[in-house]
């Protein structure tokens, strides 16, 4: 422990103390700190940190004019006494760990967290460092020395509540099964037969459970949530700008429990564990916004894997500067998407951001005197201004049956989920060429061979020149962080591997990834698109045929005007958005252009 803490005698600071700190180091006036003085006496204080007292005054700092947060208090709180400043970042605290090296009151009483647990050590945030009458106890118990880390008085007790809470329930839920591990329809657990008990879906623990993952995998910007059944401990798993991680682990008979508590709230089949299912729910987040929840189920060796596909409710107001276009990517694609009637289509792997591209141009389609019908699978955003309608393969309801009703129903746009074969590609062209805007995506690797994706389908050559007005290819790469983002010189080699075979001059600088509290030490936060698009010039439509060399198509497009998409990339890169690892990362290897 910090020796400047342990020499002095164990005390509670108060806001006196702090403010005199604070005016010593000319951040505070003394006129605002005389004030703050004479009111911190009243009742309305009594149970507030000193640095809480002050952060709610919206003072500027005299120093470095800046607001004094409760952030920027508590960092510079740590730095006068001496400690380090810790934010607490729960997808890395082992909270079975931590909830076990002191009881819940015991932590409240001194607020205190535990938040690394080692083999020698316990590292303890705390924001009274000088309250130290609980270290000895503990250290006795514990036989492990104590390391103190001042952390904001508001996430400690935050977070002190949210660990304590989902550690009791999760103990809670696997005392009530007397079972152990496993579930009946498990492949590895046929020996488990003889045991009694099973965990009810609505017990409060498990129940409890649920609600502190979903509000938690909201406040982490989360994109998915899995939950793998394993032997004995299950993992939950958090997607976080397309990345997994694993944010805690759960016994597995509790996590039976809770896949089948949130099996039901999606309306789904309980008791069949043996195929995969689909389904949804609706929450509310934090802030009181519905969010739409896409559910998928999958049979395993030690039970049912399932994913929570978390739909962002603010995704159909985005503006398309925000997804990533640029101003020429702007003008193509409002060029096609306000085309009276033809095919566009949006090309890219799963989760590249094409359900976001479709919805978000739909949405601006979408007038009172337009009809815009879908035909998704599945829906994954009910949104009141369009007619949405879901393939049900058990009724053989399939896309091209689900194309030709759309039909009868008098649209002006029709989006198609995805051109998946010849039945479905047919009924897309002739609703084009009976006046109808089509809107549907494919997985093709660029935008080009989107053309030729269509004849391995079987559409005829002269069918895709008449019908088709343009292609967009697209990815996501990881945004730089905006906290801790710095400049940096651009590597020659690497700068000419993005952008080979295509000549583009290196830009004098760009920004790197660093690693802050508020990116979780990635140096990224958030993601954009990336896009190559083009519309059909009679050039490129002339080479549209039975033997179409692709790679004569490709030249033919770039001249015409298409962006590759590493070039979008690259100046993405060079306005210091992200980097060309991460552009390298996501984009398709270049061909010869």
């Amino acid at each position: 422990m910090n020796t400047a803490v342990e020499n002095k005698k164990s005390y509670k600071l108060d806001v006196h103390e702090v403010l005199t700190w604070l005016e010593q180091d000319e951040m505070v006036s003394a006129d605002n700190a005389h004030m703050v003085r004479m009111l911190a006496g009243g009742k309305a204080f009594e149970d507030k940190h000193p640095l809480e007292i002050i952060a709610e005054r919206n003072w500027i700092d005299e120093s470095k004019t800046r607001p004094l947060t409760l952030d920027v208090l508590a960092e510079w709180f740590a730095r006068r006494v001496g400690l380090p400043y810790f934010r607490i970042d729960p997808l890395k605290v082992d909270v079975t760990k931590v909830t076990e090296v002191m009881s819940f009151a015991y932590a409240q009483r001194f607020n205190v967290l535990a938040v690394k647990v080692e083999p020698h050590t316990i590292t303890v945030a705390t924001a009274q460092p000088f309250d130290r009458d609980w270290v000895n106890e503990l250290s006795r118990i514990h036989n492990k020395e104590f390391k103190l880390v001042v952390a904001s008085p508001e996430e400690i007790r935050r977070y002190l509540i949210e660990f304590y809470t989902v550690a009791k329930s999760v103990f809670g839920a696997q005392s009530n099964n007397q079972r152990g591990p496993g579930d009946l329809q498990n492949l590895e657990s046929l020996m488990e037969l003889g045991r009694v008990g099973k965990l009810d879906a609505n017990d409060q623990h498990v129940v409890n459970i649920v609600d502190w993952l979903l509000q938690y995998a909201f406040d982490q910007r989360a994109s998915d949530i899995h939950l793998e059944p394993r032997r004995e401990m299950s993992n939950v798993r958090f997607r976080i700008d397309g990345m997994l991680h694993e944010v805690y682990q759960i016994p597995t008979p509790v996590m039976a429990a809770v896949s089948s508590r949130i099996k039901i709230l999606g309306r789904m089949d309980v008791a069949e564990k043996r195929r995969p299912q689909d389904g949804r729910l609706k929450t509310r987040s934090p802030d009181g916004q519905e969010i739409e929840l896409r559910l998928s189920t999958m049979p395993t060796a030690f039970g049912e894997k399932l994913v929570m596909r978390i739909f962002d409710p603010e995704v159909l107001v985005r503006n398309f500067q925000e997804l990533g276009f640029s101003a020429k990517d702007d003008e193509i694609w409002q060029s096609m998407i306000h085309q009276p009637n033809g095919i566009i289509l949006v090309t890219g792997p799963t989760g590249s951001g094409k359900t976001t591209t479709l919805y978000s141009s739909l949405k601006q389609l979408a007038r009172p005197d337009v009809n815009v019908c879908t035909i998704e699978d599945p829906i994954e955003l009910v949104e009141p201004a369009f007619n949405q309608m879901q393939v049900q393969k058990n009724i053989d309801l399939d896309f091209s049956g689900g194309v030709k009703t759309l039909l009868r129903q008098d649209p002006d746009i029709i989006m198609i989920g995805e051109i998946r074969d010849m039945e479905t590609a047919d009924m897309a062209i002739q609703a084009a060429l009976t006046g109808h805007l089509v809107i549907s995506t494919l997985h093709t690797n660029d935008a080009p061979s989107a053309i030729t994706r269509l004849m391995d389908i079987g559409v005829a050559p002269y069918l895709i020149q008449s019908s088709l007005i343009g292609v967009m290819a697209q990815r996501l790469v990881r945004t730089l962080c905006p906290h801790c983002k710095q400049p940096t010189e651009i590597d020659e080699d690497a700068w000419q591997a993005l952008v080979k075979p295509w000549k583009s001059k290196k830009p004098d600088t760009a920004q790197k990834p660093v690693g802050c509290l508020e990116c979780r030490n990635t140096g990224y936060q958030g993601r954009m698109g990336i896009y190559e698009m083009f519309t059909f010039s009679k050039a490129s439509k002339k080479l549209i045929t039975e033997n179409c060399d692709i790679a004569a198509l490709r030249q033919q497009v770039i001249k015409d005007g298409l962006m590759p998409m590493r070039l979008s990339g690259a100046n993405k890169v060079a306005n210091g958005i992200t980097t060309i690892e991460e552009v390298m990362r996501v984009s398709p290897p270049p061909l010869d252009a």
